[in-house]
Order: structure tokens, then C-alpha cells, then sequence
């Protein structure tokens, strides 16, 4: 072989490869049907909010599960070198087949893609479960009270995922919620409920059929709007509907990282601060379960993806 034929060989070989990487890691980066992984809400910056949650996540993640373990692929990369002085066909038959293997085993064990809502970022997790990696870093920061994150608001695990439409919601949860509702075990519960860009399913009508399903399970199963062992976490966003069952939902400041680091409050305090609630609009408050603004007339101009909406539970007893 000449050495402009095998020049030229070379370069196809780069532009192939290079292609097949594009690919690669294009991939899936929506929230769809069958993933899991950790909301995120922030206050505008999404580009912040997303470094900041890889920061913790792995920070937290190290300390539970060790070190993140990747392949190195820089021997393979000299390997491929050296082949291709010797034979161009088999350096990029040996190139092709690692990027068609590479799919499933290069997965991080968390990937931020696009939630579909604005101001809400989802990270994918692999091989860990998100919802006791959540709960570890509210617990730990809860107790030390040092604040680790400046813009992200909300984390809230993802265990399960299904189609948006309350039909595939119930047949849905019908199986998800048996561990921890199912007879023999039951527990005191509250659901919290919300919708971002998505119009086709009412929220009291949700409500209703989850405490139904968790009513059937065992009806031991009760409600508890004050202090719940569990809450049932139901967020949609568009066609996608994201679940979980968490603990110390309301011990956690509904598992904001902004509002879980303060100072416990007394109850004395407590009872003189519902006084001064009236001087800022934008605070949210309980209300029988519901988090609603103070300025109602407000909440309706705001659209849909940024209310903050919590179900209360009704119709579970």
C-alpha cells in the first residue's frame, strides 16, 4: 500500500471515529419514560445550579459509595496509535466496536439533561439509589447546618417515572407504592403535588385517585397533614411524571438545601414569626397542607411551570 493510500485511510478512519463519538454522546438528554435521577429546582441560573448539584451529588456519593470508577481509556487510545502504523482495517474495526460497547459501560453515574421545565434541571443517576443519597445530604446538612449550595432551591429524588395521564399514573402506582403502603406495612402520609407545563390532568382529581390506591393498599394507612412518616411525591413535566416516597419530607423543609441549613426556630419564636409573614410576597406558607402565595391575584398571572403547588392528601382516610 502506498503512502498516500494509507494516508488517506488514516484520515477516513478519524472522520468515521469522529462521527460515531458525536453519537455517542448525544444519546438521550431529556427526561423520558423509565429514568431516575434527582430533580433540581433554582432560582434562574440553571448553569450554576447544574455544577453546584454535581459538587454534592458526588461529593455525598463518594462518601456512600465510593469513588467513581472509569475505564481508562487513554491505553486504549495509544493502543489504536500503534495499530494504526500496522493495519488501518483493524485499528477501526477494533475502534468501532469499542464505541457500540461504550454505551452502556461508560454511563457516569450522574448526567444533567434537559427536564423540560425552566428553572428545573434533572440529573440522571446510574447504580445508586437516589432517594437515600437525597435523604443523606439533607440529614447531613440538617445537622451541621453549613450551607453548601447558593442557588439551588429544591432536591427531590426520582424512584420512578411513567407517563403523565392519570390512567397510567394509577396503574403506575398501583405496584410503586406497595412497599411501603401495602398490608402489613402502613404509615401516616401526605402527597405533594406538582404540575409544570402540563394542562391535562387536574390536580384534586390526582389527588384523590392516589389516596384511593394507598386507602386499598391498607386501610390503616392514614393521613397527616402536620407531621407524616411519608410523603408521596408526584411531579410532572409535560408527558413525563416523576415519583418518589421520602422521608422527614416536612422535617427537611420539603427538602429545600437553602431552608434546611437554618437554625431550628422555638416555638415561642415560632409563634410571634407567623406574625411578620404579611411583609413579604413572594414567602410561601402551610395551609392545611397546601403550599399557596400570599398574593393570590399574583399566582394567577404566574405560569404554570413556576407555581408551587403541594397536594394535601384528601380522600386517603
Amino acid at each position: 500500500m502506498s503512502a498516500v493510500q494509507n494516508e488517506s485511510r488514516k484520515r477516513s478512519k478519524k472522520r468515521f471515529v469522529a462521527s460515531q463519538q458525536k453519537k455517542r454522546w448525544k444519546g438521550s438528554r431529556e427526561l423520558e419514560v423509565g429514568m431516575q435521577g434527582v430533580l433540581i429546582t433554582c432560582n434562574m441560573n440553571e448553569r450554576k445550579c447544574t455544577a453546584e448539584a454535581f459538587n454534592l451529588l458526588n461529593e455525598y456519593a463518594d462518601k456512600l459509595y465510593g469513588p467513581e470508577k472509569l475505564s481508562d481509556s487513554n491505553a486504549s487510545s495509544s493502543e489504536d496509535e500503534e495499530a494504526e502504523e500496522e493495519d488501518v482495517d483493524v485499528a477501526l474495526k477494533k475502534e468501532v466496536s469499542q464505541l457500540q460497547a461504550s454505551g452502556t459501560k461508560q454511563k457516569r453515574r450522574f448526567q444533567a439533561l434537559d427536564s423540560g421545565a425552566n428553572n428545573v434541571i434533572f440529573i440522571r443517576t446510574q447504580n445508586l439509589e437516589s432517594d437515600k443519597l437525597i435523604h443523606h445530604i439533607l440529614s447531613d446538612l440538617h445537622t451541621t447546618k453549613k450551607k453548601k449550595s447558593r442557588v439551588i432551591l429544591r432536591m427531590l429524588p426520582v424512584t420512578g417515572t411513567c407517563k403523565a395521564f392519570q390512567e397510567d399514573m394509577v396503574k403506575y402506582l398501583t405496584t410503586f407504592l406497595e412497599p411501603w403502603f401495602k398490608a402489613p406495612n402502613c404509615a401516616t402520609y401526605q402527597i405533594a403535588f406538582k404540575a409544570r407545563n402540563s394542562s391535562h390532568n387536574k390536580r384534586d382529581e390526582i389527588i384523590k385517585s392516589i389516596a384511593g390506591l394507598v386507602g386499598k393498599l391498607n386501610p390503616k394507612n392514614k393521613v397527616d397533614l402536620t407531621n407524616p412518616e411519608l410523603t408521596i411525591i408526584v411531579e410532572v413535566i409535560k408527558a413525563v411524571c416523576c415519583i418518589s416516597v421520602v422521608k422527614d419530607y416536612t422535617l427537611y423543609r420539603k427538602y429545600n438545601v437553602q431552608e434546611v441549613v437554618k437554625e431550628d426556630v422555638p416555638k415561642s419564636d415560632a409563634i410571634a414569626a407567623k406574625t411578620d409573614t404579611n411583609t413579604t410576597e413572594q414567602q410561601e406558607k402551610w395551609n392545611g397542607g397546601e403550599t399557596v402565595r400570599k398574593d393570590e391575584e399574583e399566582e394567577k398571572n404566574v405560569s404554570q411551570d413556576n407555581e408551587e403547588v403541594q397536594g394535601d392528601g384528601g380522600g386517603g382516610e
